[in-house]
């Protein structure tokens, strides 16, 4: 049996074995992160709370599965390479830059740029695999693409001529940039289990957040966390990376990939909505619009690749 189906199918978590439940409980954890990297200034700094909460999430799998663990982590010894060089590229780097873009940018503005991730992946698909995106599809990038100026540039396109526009906005875009090679490069994972690969994964974000971690040690920029930052961490640790993954790959079992990932156009919505309700911030009519058009341009696009 699939290690996370076992763990889904143990103690409290047998209530939520519709696919269904599970997205809707992933989109939210990940909406959440949102409001956490917010939350998490003054309190962690980015890369302590990049390393710790990968920490968390080793110490949680190791007590729950260790003779599970060193079977995959055998399994994914002769990719090593290949896993590190993920996991520091789509757990790391990708997060590193969205929690310190955090430190300057509304939550607003970086759940609306985490919407253009899609559309990167899109692009790239077509500049490494040849992926054929046509016209309406090209149209859906221009739409998310002015979604997103519409955001940074706070509905003012002419401050983007100036570089008036926030750097923490330019900073969360760096980290949708690299969760999309991210995504590009899951073609050429390993055969092994989701769960298992999710675990090398774990250990080498953990391993390449260790020299960053220690450079904002060096330089006097850690913030180690005290009560309110652990709960911080322990949200990030257990509900985004931990659950938000393991319900994720349960329900792409269920209904496919196809299904399951429309409900990633939600993480946007999700996260504006909970800075709005959370955060108390202010939601502009630039928001709506470029949050309006990021989805359009999202939903079209993996509509026509349905079909």
């Amino acid at each position: 049996m699939d290690s996370s189906r076992k763990l889904l199918s143990s103690g409290a978590l047998r209530f939520v074995g519709s696919p269904w439940i599970l997205l809707s409980l992933t989109m939210l954890a990940w909406g959440g992160n949102v409001v956490a990297a917010r939350l998490a200034r003054g309190e962690i700094s980015p890369m302590m709370l990049v390393c710790l909460r990968w920490a968390v999430v080793l110490v949680v799998l190791v007590a729950y599965a260790p003779r599970q663990i060193f079977v995959e982590l055998r399994n994914l010894r002769p990719h090593w390479v290949f896993v590190l060089l993920m996991g520091g590229l789509g757990f790391t780097l990708s997060n590193g830059l969205l929690f310190l873009g955090a430190q300057t940018t509304s939550g607003i503005n970086v759940a609306i740029i985490q919407g253009t991730m899609p559309m990167f992946v899109l692009i790239g698909a077509k500049l490494v695999y040849g992926f054929k995106i046509g016209l309406v599809r090209g149209l859906c990038v221009l739409l998310t693409f002015l979604g997103i100026l519409l955001v940074i540039s706070q509905g003012d396109l002419t401050t983007l001529g100036s570089l008036r526009f926030n750097w923490g906005d330019v900073s969360v875009v760096g980290g949708c940039l690299a969760y999309a090679i991210f995504t590009l490069a899951l073609r050429q994972r390993p055969n092994v289990s989701a769960f298992g690969f999710f675990i090398g994964l774990a250990f080498a974000a953990f391993l390449t957040s260790l020299p960053p971690m220690a450079l904002e040690i060096a330089f006097g920029a850690a913030i180690w966390p005290g009560v309110k930052g652990l709960f911080i961490l322990l949200y990030v640790a257990i509900f985004t990376s931990l659950l938000g993954q393991i319900f994720f790959i349960r329900a792409v079992t269920i209904v496919g990939p196809g299904r399951a990932g429309m409900f990633q156009n939600a993480v946007p919505v999700v996260g504006a909505l909970l800075s709005v309700a959370v955060l108390r911030e202010e939601f502009h009519l630039y928001h709506a619009l470029g949050l309006g058009l990021v989805v359009i341009g999202i939903v079209t696009a993996e509509r026509l690749g349905q079909r």
